[in-house]
């Protein structure tokens, strides 16, 4: 195949029936896409064997430097939107090229390019290499395939269908939203897909290749009451199959976007100040990624960023409370068969029975605290570099159910959806937008809430977690990136419902309170 460089390519149309209408070298690629399983694709298709890739890695240590990386990408995705009952939007991307690295102690050369000629991928690599002027490294003589699971065991990837086969989808979930209330006035539903490949070639003797489905279908809704409108949605993904997205996920997809609008109507802003929370479970656990999961990659804790830098082996919660980073978990977003190091896809303890036992590590932080990687070492694309990163974070289950934890709080809020969070690493300070809730009063749910702040220090929130229920559900969502050095990767999160003792809550206290 002629090497691509990033392509992009849009069309639109005016009605569902409308013909979307895929350039012919992206049809090409997509019918040889899926016919190589995992290994061999890059050299099959783009010529990248061994022996340039040493070439390319012995360019790389030409200068010194302790470690050397080939990252290559070869990515397809597509989006179609529905709005107003008509396909008006579809566009895809090709992203392809090859990010190589060289590392010298803390100090990282970087260089990149999307046009996969020796020529070219030499120039990257020379620009990787001058961080440093030393003699040169060689890699090691030969690469080993690491053994890696299997963890988006899909049957049936989107490329093998035609881009008219996610219509009919799209439109049942416009018609059971306007079907489900009156009150419904717009419907916009998006559909996302991708198909990523990539290869790591490392001067350590790592050869790693994966293929990784992604996708997702989001539901936002507008609704008029009384001459007020109220906006909400929801979305379900991750690494699925096709059939996934049946006629029970269509029905539940589209009853949570409506019911999540509809609720907004009679909500209120509970009174602020220090008050007891309860986090529900799922969703909230993006409190614990981003309020504690970043003080817990490596790279902040390596530079004295993080509160927890000092904090291994010592307790930071509860004795019931044990949480994982876990990149092993069939289908969600966040997991991985091998991070971009080459590493494979594990399971990592962060705290354990209340005590913090280790960090989230690439290869450098890895290195540097005298570890082996946990297979976080994550980036967005060939174009950035890697660093610890979070795959599927959450919380384990305790013994007590949700209405045990609910009938704790004499006077407080039960948080059910947060989003625009703010979070400081250093000190660990944060800031929540809660989008949904409800107020308790003497054990029980009264009043549903909404557009309110909760506000406290991550650390201290691990800390006043007093009770955990056994419901934990993880995120089932594809569509949310988590940010980090301007870089943006796929995660999921959980947690179960639990109790943390108190948090500052903003809110007027008046009823009706304008969003």
């Amino acid at each position: 195949m002629k090497p691509l460089t990033r392509r992009k390519f849009i069309s639109r149309t005016a009605s569902a029936g409308g013909v979307l209408l895929i350039p012919p070298y992206l049809s090409g690629c997509l019918s040889s896409q899926n016919n190589m399983g995992k290994s061999g694709y890059f050299e099959t298709e783009f010529g990248i064997h061994e022996k340039l890739c040493r070439k390319l890695l012995e360019t790389a240590l030409s200068k010194g430097g302790n470690f050397a990386d080939l990252y290559f990408e070869h990515t397809i995705s597509g989006v179609l939107v529905l709005e107003d009952g008509k396909v008006n939007q579809s566009y895809g991307n090709i992203n392809l090229g090859v990010g190589i690295r060289t590392v010298k102690d803390d100090q990282v050369g970087y260089g990149f390019t999307q046009v996969l000629t020796e020529e070219s991928m030499l120039s990257a690599a020379r620009t990787a290499a001058s961080l440093v002027n030393a003699s040169a490294v060689p890699p090691e003589d030969q690469f080993i395939t690491p053994e890696i699971g299997d963890y988006y065991p899909v049957s049936t990837y989107f490329n093998e269908f035609p881009v008219s086969s996610k219509l009919p989808i799209m439109q049942d979930i416009n018609e059971k939203c306007f079907a489900l209330s009156e009150l419904v006035r717009k419907v916009t539903v998006v559909f996302q897909d991708e198909m990523k490949r990539i290869m790591v070639v490392t001067s350590d003797g790592v050869k790693a290749e994966d293929l990784i489905p992604g996708n997702f279908c989001y539901t936002s809704v507008i609704a008029e009451k009384e001459g007020k409108m109220e906006s909400g949605g929801w979305e379900f993904g991750g690494h699925r199959d096709f059939s996934w997205y049946d006629p029970d996920l269509v029905e539940k997809l589209s009853h949570e976007s409506v019911q999540r609008t509809l609720i907004k109507f009679d909500a209120i802003q509970p009174p602020a100040g220090e008050m007891p929370v309860v986090l529900g479970s799922g969703i909230t656990g993006v409190l614990l990624h981003e309020a504690i999961g970043h003080g817990m990659e490596a790279d902040f804790n390596r530079k004295n960023i993080s509160v927890y830098s000092t904090m291994i082996g010592k307790k930071v919660a509860e004795p019931f409370v044990t949480i994982i980073d876990d990149g092993t978990i069939p289908n969600l977003s966040g997991s991985i068969n091998v991070d971009d190091e080459g590493t494979p896809g594990k399971k990592t303890i962060l705290v354990e029975d209340g005590i913090l036992t280790g960090y989230l590590h690439d290869k450098i932080s890895a290195r540097y605290y005298n570890v082996e990687p946990t297979g976080n070492g994550r980036r967005q694309s060939y174009e950035y570099m890697p660093f610890p990163r979070m795959r599927n974070t959450f919380m384990m289950p305790g013994e007590a159910t949700p209405d045990d934890v609910i009938k704790q709080v004499k006077n407080g809020i039960y948080v059910q959806d947060v989003s625009n969070g703010e979070v400081f690493i250093g000190q660990g300070d944060f800031s929540f937008y809660v989008s949904q809730g409800y107020r308790i009063e003497n054990g029980k749910f009264t009043a549903p809430i909404k557009d309110i702040n909760i506000m406290g220090n991550g650390p201290k929130m691990l800390e006043n977690i007093t009770m955990a229920a056994n419901d934990l559900s993880m995120y089932q969502g594809g569509a949310g990136f988590c940010g980090k050095e301007n870089q943006g990767v796929k995660v999921s999160f959980g947690l179960p419902t639990c109790l943390v003792k108190s948090m500052t809550v903003g809110g007027t206290g008046q009823k009706g309170g304008v969003s």
